[in-house]
């Protein structure tokens, strides 16, 4: 007979996993978006219903720069919209959102790092309202304006603006310090109340710092929100046509990373709705369970992931009033191997994550 151990470490530890998006050669690119951030979803927002016969507005070509396949973004100052929904602006954007996967939602909490390479055209021409090229939005709640955007403006010169909860200029550059070149960016956002900030923009040719921002102590998400989300693209206002001009952006490299941390240490952010008690013997066995407290009526998830971080079981995706609970694992039934494993445990915005050494 053969008997199952597992072993749960009680220190909470961190969980990282990460998602890259590379182009990879002409044709299916919005299904090769889809796939990374939304498998099944649709994150591309296109102007297509009203310029079909451009076809699609993201297309894959080939860099001599960087000797690889990248993403060229396209807008058209006429008849291009957002979305035949607004038409005093316009929209080719590519985004997480309410359909991807928990691990490319940032929740209160959580740090994510972003990466990316963009590059801009000689003489790029920015409207002096906005011309968002990266934002960062909240879903949920209040959620109107974006919490960070890297915004293009038309001025004397043209500048290029990192601006935080829409109105706060925290950081303004000369805009031809980006044209023409290849830039690296690299953004690192711990979600709270009081959460922190950083992005660096390097040249790709030879690393030279353009922009660079750090705060320790900012607004990254909302207090009514449930997560934050990433955008890139072309998103700029119409009401001053005359000064643009069709453009096109290439963008390349996006990777997504995100680590979870224990609700220990978000709960001073967030009222602590669930308490997480590990009732079991020692060692464990095919019946191993955990236990746990609900104070208020929650969304509950239980999720097994394996060491890169990758979901491999959904264990628990439901509703549960106030009281005690109950899981157990029944390894038997997923047929893990032997191996390092955490379980996630999410009570609404709160989060536990552990590490479970399962042993045959």
């Amino acid at each position: 007979m053969i008997r199952i151990f597992l072993i749960l470490i009680l220190v909470t530890t961190n969980l990282f996993s990460q998602t890259v998006l590379e182009a990879d050669g002409p044709g299916n690119t919005y299904e090769l978006i889809n796939s990374k951030f939304a498998p099944g979803g649709d994150v591309v927002e296109n102007p297509e219903c009203i310029h079909p016969e451009f076809g699609r507005h993201i297309v894959e070509v080939w860099d001599v720069e960087l000797n690889r396949y990248v993403f060229e973004f396209y807008s058209h100052v006429t008849p291009d919209n957002d979305r035949c929904i607004n038409f005093d602006r316009q929209r080719i954007e590519i985004k997480t959102y309410d359909a991807s996967p928990d691990y490319l939602k940032g929740t209160y909490g959580e740090t994510i790092t972003y990466k990316w390479k963009f590059k801009l055209p000689a003489g790029f021409k920015p409207s002096n309202n906005f011309t968002h090229i990266h934002q960062i939005k909240p879903v949920g709640g209040d959620d109107g304006d974006p919490l960070i955007t890297l915004t293009p403006r038309k001025g004397f010169p043209n500048k290029l603006e990192l601006i935080h909860n829409n109105t706060d200029k925290v950081v303004t550059v000369n805009l031809s310090l980006f044209e023409g070149n290849w830039v690296e960016c690299t953004e690192v956002i711990k979600v709270g109340s009081a959460g922190t900030f950083s992005l660096i923009i390097k040249k790709v040719s030879d690393g030279t710092v353009l922009l660079s921002y750090n705060n320790n102590n900012i607004m990254t998400i909302r207090p009514d929100n449930n997560f934050i989300r990433p955008k890139w693209g072309i998103y700029r206002s119409l009401l001053s046509a005359a000064d643009l001009r069709d453009e096109s952006v290439r963008f390349a490299g996006f990777s997504i990373q995100e680590g979870t941390t224990s609700v220990s240490e978000k709960s001073d952010i967030i009222p602590k709705i669930f308490h997480l008690e590990q009732n079991y013997p020692n060692p464990f066995n095919g019946e191993t369970s955990i236990s746990y407290r609900l104070s208020a009526f929650s969304l509950i998830t239980l999720k097994i992931y394996d060491l890169i971080g990758r979901e491999i079981i959904e264990a628990v995706n439901e509703y549960q009033k106030p009281g005690k609970y109950s899981f157990q694992f029944l390894t038997n039934n997923y047929q893990l191997t032997s191996g390092i494993y955490y379980y996630q445990l999410r009570a609404g915005s709160n989060t536990s994550t552990k590490k479970m050494i399962l042993l045959r």
